[in-house]
């Protein structure tokens, strides 16, 4: 042996896109590679990059495969090191060009750690066993996959054990990913909507802090809330006599049924009527003043979502709102978002008027920053807190076992941060 490793280089090109965007078959494939070129695996790491992009590693008792991927370009660049001669890289190398479609490919091998120039050390081996080692030494193998959601500054890392949903619908990619801190969580584009163990965070906020200010609610609408999380609190109130939910995209609905049960529960409620439609289309053919609530449960804006965050779509909102009606929507994170939550609330308060539109805060993990607000906009007399009966919300909390919701987070969630108010002052 005249070296200690050999180091191939490779590069792919004209892969299949989806291929190189897929983290679970990028992962599967890079293990296979190893164990069919002889290799002893210890770890694999990957990471799936929002809205593309994948980097990983497997690593081998005799070293490592690491891969990156550009999916909008179709190519992967690949280190293939392995110590030895027991394993034969060359076969991890047109495996991985078949696995991932690849028009061709190209590489190079270097010889590293030549055998000439190396003088053997002595230490002691059972000192430097960690607890990654069986007490005879031997490896012990562990698996690390992780779905990213980033932008240029900012990034949130979930792991998790595969995809149990992902198909690109008429409007967006819908994903549904088992992650192991949070349950199943529903992506769209990439972007993070919810996950089994903190959606009661957002829904609660988003609907019970108008319901129990409102004066009278008959009739709601959710445009939206396609996981069904909206549309399962609201329905908690019985006062109300109808819920209607509008989502643009079944492919969310079916998704949400399937692997988010208890976020989904109350679609089939018989007062909810379900639309599947443009949510924008719905608010231009209402009736004027034909519900008491509207709820706009919507993504950040862009793709099927930019239309709602819009003066005209808003304006139409106003219109159909009864006339102690509520508009609340989701409005960004003060601090991830900052130019988006400072026009939202520019925007309402010029339909509605400036002492009409109210932000409140509330603190989800699996959001950018963590901080996230919501608008309360009021076309009557209805007000957040002068209207607010305390002894109802404590005992309406308590009958239905909220898990974030209660009497005095309510008033608390309108105390902003100074720099929060400060930005919408």
């Amino acid at each position: 042996m005249a070296s200690l490793g050999r180091h191939i280089i490779v590069e792919y090109y004209d892969c299949s896109p989806e291929i190189l965007n897929d983290v679970v078959n990028i992962e599967k494939s890079m293990i296979n590679a190893a164990e069919e070129a002889g290799a002893t695996i210890i770890n694999s790491t990957f990471h799936h990059f929002s809205p593309y992009g994948v980097s990983g590693v497997v690593v081998i008792q005799e070293s490592h495969l690491a891969i990156h991927t550009w999916p909008e370009y179709g190519y992967a660049s690949v280190d293939l090191f392995t110590c030895g001669d027991t394993v034969n890289p060359w076969v991890s190398y047109q495996l991985l060009k078949e696995a991932f479609k690849a028009g061709h490919g190209s590489a190079v091998e270097l010889s590293r750690g030549e055998m000439a120039l190396l003088k053997r050390k002595n230490f002691d081996v059972k000192a430097l066993r960690d607890e990654k080692s069986t007490d005879e030494g031997d490896p012990i193998k562990t698996r690390d996959v992780w779905f990213t959601e980033r932008d240029d500054k900012i990034a949130l890392s979930l792991k998790h054990d595969g995809k149990l949903y992902d198909v690109q619908s008429d409007y967006q990619r819908v994903s549904v990913f088992n992650t192991q801190a949070y349950g199943n969580m529903l992506t769209l584009d990439g972007m993070v909507m919810t996950t089994e163990k903190d959606e009661y965070v957002y829904h609660e906020m988003i609907t019970h802090i108008p319901m129990l200010t409102h004066p009278n609610p008959k009739r709601a609408l959710v445009i939206g809330g396609g996981d069904g999380g909206t549309a399962r609190e609201l329905l908690r109130h019985d006062s109300l006599e109808e819920v209607v939910m509008v989502e643009i995209d079944d492919k969310v609905i079916e998704a949400s049924k399937m692997h988010l049960p208890t976020i989904a529960s109350a679609l089939e409620h018989p007062k909810l009527n379900l639309i599947v439609d443009d949510g924008i289309k719905y608010v231009n053919d209402a009736a004027d003043e034909s519900f008491d609530l509207v709820i706009v449960d919507s993504t950040d804006p862009v793709g099927p979502a930019e239309g709602l965050f819009t003066v005209d779509f808003y304006k139409e909102v106003y219109r159909i709102l009864s006339k102690d009606g509520i508009m609340v929507t989701q409005s960004e994170s003060p601090r991830f978002n900052s130019k988006v939550f400072k026009e939202i609330f520019q925007t309402y308060r010029g339909i509605y008027g400036q002492e009409q539109v109210h932000c409140y805060l509330a603190y989800i993990p699996t959001y950018p920053t963590g901080m996230w607000s919501f608008s309360y906009s009021s076309k009557g007399g209805a007000h957040p807190i002068a209207n607010f009966d305390e002894a109802k919300s404590k005992a309406f909390a308590k009958e239905h076992r909220l898990k974030y919701y209660n009497e005095d987070l309510h008033k608390a969630a309108f105390a902003l941060p100074s720099f929060v108010r400060d930005m919408i002052s």
